[in-house]
């Protein structure tokens, strides 16, 4: 399999009839989970993009994730969303991928912890896991590296030209997958790994707020609180969701986590996370707020890299820093007036 950088095309489809029904049935059984969805019966559009990109339900669905024991195997909305990604619905599966920053973020510091049972969060990793493992179908993601010992196409040789084709170097940025039924200690960061390619690849169909979600995340991991972004994010802890009120009106909100742990950040993990944060640097459509919060994330894993002293870490986070440094920075107005003279000074009209 080739490397394939963003990949728009949809999930696989099935009867348009049957598309509806499990449309349907899914929203039904969301509105038993967390009451009426406003939204969905005064909105025009697809019921299916107001689902990814409504941003009330996008955040009751959140804090609702964010609870101490969201990610139980009992719990009705992770149920929701595994049954939800295998119904094979194209639009439904992206509001699931939508997600998978906040899942991927709380269980892999709560794994270390193992405070709580998180077999519902597995069931969703796994989930995808599986999916990306068929489609797939036991080939590794490759790309092609130029070999430098062959001559420029814009140089002449003195060496003779060789009547054999030229050989690719081909290099695997993700291994074949072999199945899993359990995510096991050994191979967490693995299955989490190959789950954040399967967003990488969907990623120019995901809102933004689930990129900014998961650069929160990514200092999570790396110094275990994420300070960086002025405030730490809201993950949820013992006392679960606290309320405060707003004009007569209270809102339930998950609190801040009380303590965290650092997360081990293997090369099969990073990597998938550097190219996410990548796109949310330099990809289209990107806001002040997702490209701030990308640079920090960046700058914090860069910072955990040299503290773990990873030189592969080190050389992919600080090369993706300084790009990102380069692509915010503002080039001055242009001086359509000045000539430059490189053998003199300039000259100004």
């Amino acid at each position: 399999m080739s490397l394939i950088d963003e990949d728009n095309t949809p999930f696989e489809t099935s009867d348009p009839s049957d598309l509806d029904l499990k449309l349907k049935t899914s929203i039904e059984t969301l509105t038993q989970i967390l009451g009426p969805i406003s939204s969905l019966s005064s909105s025009s559009q697809d019921p299916s993009l107001t689902l990814l990109h409504d941003p009330n339900l996008t955040q009751t669905i959140s804090n609702h994730l964010k609870l101490p024991n969201s990610g139980a195997g009992d719990n009705n909305l992770c149920r929701w969303l595994y049954d939800t990604f295998q119904s094979s619905h194209p639009d439904l599966q992206l509001v699931v991928l939508s997600f998978l920053p906040i899942i991927g973020g709380l269980y892999l510091p709560r794994a270390i912890v193992r405070a709580a049972s998180l077999a519902g969060f597995e069931a969703i990793l796994l989930a995808l896991y599986a999916h990306e493992t068929t489609s797939r179908d036991g080939q590794p993601i490759t790309v092609s590296i130029p070999d430098l010992s062959n001559s420029s196409l814009y140089h002449e040789s003195k060496a003779p030209v060789k009547n054999k084709a030229v050989e690719l170097n081909m290099a695997i940025m993700s291994p074949s997958l072999e199945p899993h039924g359990t995510v096991r200690s050994t191979k967490r960061a693995r299955i989490v790994g190959v789950a954040l390619e399967l967003y990488y690849k969907k990623i120019a169909s995901m809102p933004i707020t689930s990129k900014i979600e998961f650069c929160k995340f990514c200092l999570v991991w790396a110094d275990g609180n994420g300070d960086e972004l002025g405030k730490k994010a809201s993950l949820g802890d013992e006392e679960g969701m606290s309320t405060t009120s707003n004009g007569g009106e209270e809102k339930s909100e998950p609190k801040e986590e009380k303590s965290w742990r650092r997360v081990p950040l293997p090369w099969e993990l990073l990597q998938p996370a550097l190219r996410i944060l990548g796109h949310c640097l330099m990809g289209p459509n990107r806001t002040k707020e997702l490209t701030d919060a990308a640079l920090a994330a960046t700058n914090s894993l860069h910072v955990r890299a040299l503290q773990d002293v990873d030189s592969q870490a080190i050389l992919a986070t600080g090369s993706l820093l300084r790009l990102g440094t380069m692509a915010t920075e503002t080039s001055p107005e242009p001086d359509h007036t000045e000539i430059r003279d490189y053998m003199n000074p300039v000259i100004s009209l």
